[in-house]
């Protein structure tokens, strides 16, 4: 019996959700083995829910897979149809530390140069600032801190 049980309604929603999904993990000849079972637990992390492909043509085998695979990832199966399995786990929520979202991060500025001649419109510019950056008024990026000289250069000069 699967870890995870979904009602019908729950089904029907993620088989749609899943249909336009390409599969993302293989099952070759080799069966369901620790690389198998590693791979297909990272992207049930990273998406939730995936679809896998197992290549062989005994449908008793492609239905213990499955089984065996649910019970081992804490799992639900979603879908048998083929040689495609459909597979779905809820994405654990990840802990943001607070000064997280304070990080200067790449900031969008639009710089307008203007003509030296007083009829036209000024120039446009859309430039991107990264946290290390800054913009000057005259619409130069600069770096924040100056560029380190290595020691022989200070020596020199």
């Amino acid at each position: 019996m699967p870890a995870l049980v979904l009602t019908p309604a729950q089904r029907k929603d993620l088989r749609s959700q899943a249909h336009h999904l390409d599969p993302v993990v293989m099952i070759g000849n080799d069966g369901l083995t620790a690389s198998v079972l590693k791979e297909t637990g990272a992207a049930l992390s990273a998406h939730g829910l995936i679809k896998i492909r197992v290549l062989g043509d005994d449908r008793a085998l492609r239905e213990a897979l499955l089984n065996q695979l649910c019970e081992q990832l804490d799992a639900a199966p979603v879908q048998h149809i083929g040689k495609l399995l459909v597979v779905w786990r809820p994405k654990v929520e990840k802990l943001r530390s607070p000064d997280e979202d304070k990080k200067p991060g790449p900031r969008d500025f639009k710089v307008l140069k203007f003509s030296k001649r007083g009829g036209q419109r000024p120039e446009v510019k859309m430039v991107r600032v990264l946290g290390n950056q800054r913009l000057t008024p005259g619409g130069q990026i600069k770096r924040a801190k100056p560029k380190q000289k290595s020691i022989k250069k200070r020596n020199q000069g």
